[in-house]
Formats: structure tokens, C-alpha cells, sequence
């Protein structure tokens, strides 16, 4: 009596998995959108990554390759779309960039860790993104802004180069750390001007630490993409982790929001003491604490919020900038000539008396800009921009863009296009110079997309200027106080990584 049930249980097993193996791929590869792997239902293509030993890159290369500028996969039930052509991305980002200037909904368990999307890079495209932003480009990035903190550059180099004459003291010459050094110091400025004070060592270190540790941990929250309610069950000691780690990120910020609250509440009252002047300098966090969101009954925003926005300062200017720093140093420590080139224009410019260059001088030292230009564009500090969405579905390229796919723009890949770049694998920053492809190239994209190292259109990193800033000053001031050479039995790898510097002080 069993076989007849087990059979007829296996074969109507069996129709429903062909119904929808047959439903997901038509779906997936006839139903309008940009080609891809051959997927699988519930999986997608996520068994097409796991049998691969490469990284994500080359394997989007060959597809690219294969199938042309704009492919699919899925991951589970998310669309992701990959687009690695400079046209394409300027039509989307530029020509359409309303359309295209989303972010895909944020899955249930982010949405605890980002205060339900209340920050500028998760935000929605939409009022709340619009207030968020025009007050950090106002407020704090605005060039007044950015001028008060130049006493701050000034001390951030000094403990950066101290730390660099440290090491090669303690080493025979050998600069180790060198990139958490970098890391450090360019998260000593984001604190200076996320909470308006120089802290010490120690707070600076905690604060950190504490950012470090839950955004790393962060990556481990993918498996709360799948029924989050039986995944929280199923993970739950790697769920209360996460948690436990934001309260720890809480624990130091929400302490320092506290003290910039008391310190404007007495500036409203009675005016800033001289110690107060000397101490304090304007934040991102007071203009933080002075917003309202109208389209939310005109509150103000909450502590979880603060933390979240803060962060997202931190995070934004650290990694980035420092990634950069160490590609345009190991470049300059690989091609000699090209440091020496530069050292001579730093020369002619400031003169070998002086200390230290200016930011006002460095308006004045074009192959500087050209180094800094060839670097972001050779070796961008992140290979994809953060993922775009659409709200409904729109075409692009003959394809369909399904609302809430994800959106990639391969930043690396548009960089480095030989229509574009002559040997554009070659670090050369003279074609940003008078003569050169790239003399003319608009680093904002808006009339043509060359490269596009912090994004295009509307949703184009705010803090491009800065970051610009940033890159000349550090890069300059590094060149003229040190000379930069490989240490023996050393080599650079500037297709991968690179190792210790030998200092000649």
C-alpha cells in the first residue's frame, strides 16, 4: 500500500520542481532582463559562485566577455545587476539618474544596524537623503568648513610622520604598519571633525576598535537574508554578537553626542569660555543635533540615529582615503622617476627650507594633481560603487531593470577601458597633464564618464573635494619629508598588494 503513495509523492515531487525550475528560468532568462549563468530555482546562481576558486572580479570579467555590458545574477531571490560600461553607466547615473539614484530596500536585519535606512549612503532616494546630504555638504564640507580643521591636518601629519620615524628608528630603516598608521591618522582627522575635539590616543583607539568590530562583523548577517525569523532562531549567538557589539559602538558615541549637547546648550546661554575655543571647533555632530525631519512630525533625531550617521562619517573618509594613500605611495616607491618628479615640482613650489607644504600651495603643483588623478583611476579605493535600485521597472540597454534589483557599476573595469586609456594597466600620471588622454577629464562625470572613483550623479560621494584635499596634502608632505625606496630583497606588487618600505630619513 506504501508504493503507490511514495510513487505518486514522487512524482508530484518531481512536476513541482520542473514547473518552477522551468517558471524561475523563463523568468530569469526570457523575461527581459540583461543575460547571465544559468540559474537554479532558490539558489539562483549562488551554486555557479561556490564551485569557483576566483573572486567575484574576473569571473564578472569573463561574463562580461561572454555575454556584453550589463549582465544578471541571482543571489537567492535578489537580482543583481552588473554593468562595467562607461555609456551605459553615464546614461543610467547621469542622463536617467533620477530613475537609477535608489538603494535596494535594505534586508530586515540591517535595517536594525542602519536605524531603518536613516543615513545618507542607505537612505532611500527621496526627502530624508535629500536633508541628510545637503547638510553635510553644507555644514561641514562646505570650504569654510574645511578650513577650520587645517590646524587639525596639520597635527594629523605630525603624529603620522612621527609614527613613520618611529618605526624605521626601531627597525634599521624598515617602515612597518604602515598602512594601520595611515588608517589611524586619517581617522584621527574623521573624529576631529565628526566631534568637533581632538581626543586622546586612547579615546581615538576605542572608538576604533569599536567601529572596526561591528562592521566587520556585519558581513556575517547575510544568513538573516534567507526567513529572517528562522535564521535569528537558527544563528542566534552570532544575531546577539552583532548586538552586542552595536551596544559597544553605542556605549562610546552616545557619551561624546552627550558632551557636544551640554557644550552647545552653554554656548546658547552664556557664550564659549577661551578654553572652550581652544578646545572645541564646529562638528558634523552639531549640525546633526539641529536637524528636524519634517516628513516625521519635525523630530529631531534620536540616539540610534546619531550613532548611525557619525559612523557612516567615519567609515566614509577612513578606509577610502588610506587605500588610496598606500596605492599612490607604493606607485611613486615602484617608479622612482615618478617620485623624483615630484619631488622636484614640491621643490620649485615651496622651496627646500620649508617644512611642510600648504594647502594653498598645493593649487600650484599640477603633476601633483596628475599623481593623485592616475591613482584613483588605476587603483580606485573601492572596485564597485555602492549598489543603485530603481523603484519601478525601467529599460536600460534594451533590458529590463527590475524595481528593487540591485545595481553595480564596476568602477575598476570603466577605469581602465583601452578605448579610453592608452596602456591604461601602466601607472602614468602624465596623461593628466597638457597633451595627455586624460588632460580634459571631468572627475565628476556629469558630461562623460572616464573613470568614475567616487561615483557619479546624484548620488556621487559628497565628500569628493575633501578627499581630494586630503590625497594632495598627505602625498605631498610624505614625498618632501621622506624619500621612499623598496627594502632590499623586497619587490612592489601593484597588481595585488604591497609590502614594507625602506625609509631613507
Amino acid at each position: 500500500m506504501m508504493f503507490p503513495w511514495l510513487l505518486i509523492s514522487t512524482t508530484l515531487f518531481i512536476t513541482i520542481f520542473f514547473f518552477f525550475f522551468f517558471f524561475f528560468f523563463k523568468t530569469l532568462n526570457n523575461g527581459g532582463l540583461p543575460p547571465g549563468p544559468t540559474a537554479i530555482p532558490i539558489l539562483g546562481n549562488l551554486h555557479w559562485l561556490w564551485t569557483s576558486s576566483r573572486s567575484i572580479e574576473p569571473l564578472l570579467r569573463d561574463l562580461h566577455a561572454r555575454l556584453g555590458p550589463i549582465i544578471t545574477l541571482r543571489i537567492g531571490s535578489t537580482c543583481a545587476i552588473f554593468i562595467s560600461d562607461r555609456h551605459l553607466a553615464h546614461e543610467a547615473l547621469v542622463t536617467h539618474g533620477a530613475v537609477f539614484a535608489d538603494r535596494p530596500p535594505a534586508l530586515p536585519a540591517t535595517r536594525v544596524f542602519n536605524s531603518n535606512q536613516h543615513n545618507i549612503n542607505s537612505a532611500p532616494y527621496g526627502p530624508l537623503w535629500r536633508l541628510l546630504r545637503r547638510n553635510l555638504i553644507s555644514e561641514i564640507l562646505h570650504p569654510s568648513r574645511v578650513k577650520l580643521f587645517s590646524n587639525g591636518r596639520q597635527g594629523v601629519l605630525n603624529i603620522l610622520t612621527g609614527k613613520i620615524r618611529a618605526s624605521a628608528e626601531a627597525n634599521n630603516g624598515i617602515v612597518l604598519d604602515f598602512k594601520q598608521n595611515l588608517q589611524f591618522s586619517m581617522f584621527c582627522l574623521l573624529v576631529l571633525m565628526c566631534f568637533g575635539e581632538m581626543l586622546d590616543e586612547k579615546a581615538i583607539r576605542d572608538i576604533e576598535t569599536a567601529q572596526r568590530n561591528f562592521l566587520l562583523y556585519l558581513s556575517k548577517l547575510n544568513v538573516f537574508a534567507f526567513v529572517p525569523r528562522v535564521s535569528k532562531l537558527i544563528y542566534r549567538k552570532r544575531w546577539n554578537t552583532a548586538m552586542d557589539l552595536r551596544q559597544k559602538q553605542r556605549d562610546i558615541i552616545i557619551p561624546l553626542i552627550r558632551t557636544r549637547e551640554k557644550h552647545k546648550e552653554k554656548q546658547n546661554k552664556q557664550g564659549r569660555s577661551d578654553d572652550e575655543k581652544e578646545r572645541f571647533v564646529y562638528s558634523y555632530l552639531d549640525s546633526l543635533l539641529d536637524i528636524k525631519l519634517p516628513e516625521e512630525g519635525n523630530r529631531k533625531l534620536d540616539d540610534n540615529e546619531l550613532v548611525t550617521i557619525c559612523s557612516e562619517f567615519l567609515t566614509g573618509g577612513t578606509d577610502t582615503t588610506a587605500t588610496a594613500l598606500e596605492w599612490i605611495i607604493a606607485n611613486l616607491v615602484k617608479h622612482q622617476e615618478i617620485q623624483t618628479k615630484l619631488f622636484d615640482e614640491i621643490q620649485q613650489v615651496v622651496g627646500s627650507e620649508a617644512e611642510e607644504v600648504t594647502e594653498e600651495e598645493l593649487q600650484r603643483m599640477p603633476y601633483l594633481k596628475a599623481v593623485i588623478l592616475e591613482g584613483l583611476r588605476r587603483h580606485p579605493p573601492s572596485h564597485f560603487v555602492v549598489p543603485h535600485s530603481v523603484k519601478e521597472d525601467v529599460m536600460l540597454n534594451g533590458y529590463v531593470i527590475p524595481k528593487g534589483a540591485s545595481i553595480n557599476f564596476m568602477v575598476a573595469e570603466i577605469g581602465r577601458d583601452e578605448k579610453v586609456w592608452k596602456n591604461p594597466m601602466e601607472f602614468r600620471p602624465e596623461r593628466f597633464m597638457e597633451g595627455g588622454e586624460g588632460q580634459r577629464m571631468d572627475i565628476t562625470g556629469n558630461k562623460e564618464i572616464t573613470m568614475m572613483p567616487f561615483g557619479v550623479g546624484r548620488r556621487i560621494c559628497p565628500g569628493l573635494e575633501l578627499a581630494m584635499l586630503h590625497l594632495g596634502y598627505f602625498v605631498v608632505n610624505l614625498i618632501k619629508k621622506f624619500n621612499w625606496k623598496v627594502a632590499d630583497g623586497e619587490e612592489i606588487d601593484v597588481e595585488d598588494c604591497w609590502n614594507i618600505l625602506k625609509l631613507i630619513l
